[in-house]
């Protein structure tokens, strides 16, 4: 019998947050598997007013998968003026604090809470249509949890939480957060209490959960990994690159990822001629997860130095971004919990990769071993400057033997290399439960 997967997750196709490429993965994963499988979701309109829309996600969603989109009744994302309530329009602040209380009546987690009834219900028909074998949800926001906790509760569906993003730790400062919000600690530790499996992107996640919560045995390393699109990621060594080199960046540029040093770094190592001047500096990607964000300023300012901002690129022809690019650049936010996605597929391409980011952070356990690789030792411009001309170094003399061996390295973190085991682990949960 064909075992059936319930998968929630707020952020799928077109959504082109940074969750997405795990949901669509494993969505994919399972369906390539064997399995039926069926989403739970939100209507499209709502990436399209808030986070924005990737079109060319949604073409790569497995045949045979069924999205089913629930409206998630909240109002924080409604950024038209003519939508809004009086209330809303006159006294902005009373009606988000009336807007708040609504969602913590339904669930602990602000902006999304009251999503949870409306998860519930989408679950009951869906088993009710088909039996659930296996339910997963994928966080943030962790609402996600509530559609497999209720299946569970009401019929004895094992269930799977995928932390994408911790909810008690912030993985920037490694703090605990989210303590005011009642009811949350005891919400989230009956269902880590009760879940068949919980997954975390790496391993500092995993042990800060497991010496907080316990269940060690339950808990496992699930990383990012990459996916492969239309165009492929392993990219040959670009011709052109005697006229000049080219460092690339790709990704959502938050207020926490360092441009400012990278840039600060950039122009130092042009100055003394250690980057020649007829190197660039191009940055794709989004500035902020909303279309703005701090570093607009920043990057306007740099473009005398060879820095170019050019938006972001569609994520199924993104191997032909990569093969324009000579040196990537990795520049993260400071944390020992923080990997980021982007550091895998930097490795599939086997293209010599920069670290501009804080040495402790759990990317460096990822790439540390990289051929090709080099970090900065800190944030500091001398340090970013000596580390981007290492890598200019290295760069320019790569050869397509190296690259090859480079893009071997890289091919152990495929995303569905880090799905198999768990993909395996459950069908024998529904198995034996069977």
């Amino acid at each position: 019998m064909t075992p059936h997967l319930l998968y929630t997750a707020w952020s799928f196709p077109p959504s082109r947050a940074g969750g997405v490429y795990r949901a669509l993965a494993t969505v994919n994963a399972f369906a390539e598997a064997g399995w039926a499988v069926t989403v739970l979701t939100v209507p499209r309109e709502i990436f399209e007013s808030s986070t924005g829309v990737d079109d060319s996600l949604e073409d790569q969603l497995a045949d045979g998968v069924d999205v089913v989109r629930v409206e998630p009744g909240t109002t924080s994302h409604v950024g038209d003026l003519t939508r809004w309530s009086r209330l809303r329009a006159r006294n902005l602040e009373l009606w988000r604090g009336i807007d708040r209380l609504r969602d913590l009546r339904r669930f602990p987690e602000l902006t999304y809470g009251r999503w949870r009834p409306r998860l519930e219900q989408a679950a009951a028909r869906v088993h009710a249509a088909r039996a659930v074998d296996v339910s997963i949800g994928t966080a943030n926001p962790n609402v996600d949890f509530a559609a497999g906790a209720h299946l569970f509760r009401r019929h004895g569906v094992p269930y799977v939480m995928d932390y994408r993003d911790a909810w008690s730790l912030d993985v920037f400062s490694g703090e605990a957060v989210g303590g005011w919000i009642p009811g949350r600690s005891r919400v989230e530790r009956r269902l880590l209490e009760n879940a068949a499996e919980i997954w975390f992107v790496n391993e500092p996640i995993r042990a800060w959960h497991a010496e907080r919560f316990g269940r060690p045995e339950r808990m496992h390393v699930v990383a990012n990994g990459y996916d492969e699109y239309v165009a492929p990621l392993a990219v040959p060594v670009r011709p052109a690159r005697e006229a000049g080199l080219v460092f690339g960046y790709i990704g959502t540029i938050s207020d926490q990822v360092p441009i400012e040093a990278l840039v600060r770094g950039w122009r130092l190592a042009r100055e003394d001629g250690r980057i020649p001047q007829s190197a660039q500096l191009v940055i794709h990607g989004y500035l902020g997860h909303s279309g703005s964000g701090l570093a607009a300023g920043t990057l306007a300012q740099a473009e005398a130095d060879s820095v170019t901002f050019r938006g972001p690129v569609g994520k199924s022809t993104i191997g032909e971004t990569y093969a324009g690019f000579d040196a990537l650049v990795l520049a993260l936010g400071t944390g020992r919990y923080v990997t980021s996605g982007k550091v895998y597929e930097y490795a599939a391409t086997g293209i010599p990769i920069v670290s501009v980011h804080d040495p402790g952070n759990a990317a460096s356990d990822v790439v540390r071993t990289a051929p090709g690789w080099t970090g900065s030792a800190s944030l500091t411009p001398p340090d970013v400057a000596d580390a981007l001309a290492a890598a200019a170094s290295i760069a320019a003399a790569q050869t397509p033997a190296q690259r090859a061996a480079a893009q071997e390295w890289g091919a152990q973190f495929a995303r569905r290399a880090q799905l198999a085991p768990r993909i395996t682990a459950l069908r024998a949960l529904v198995g034996g439960a069977r």
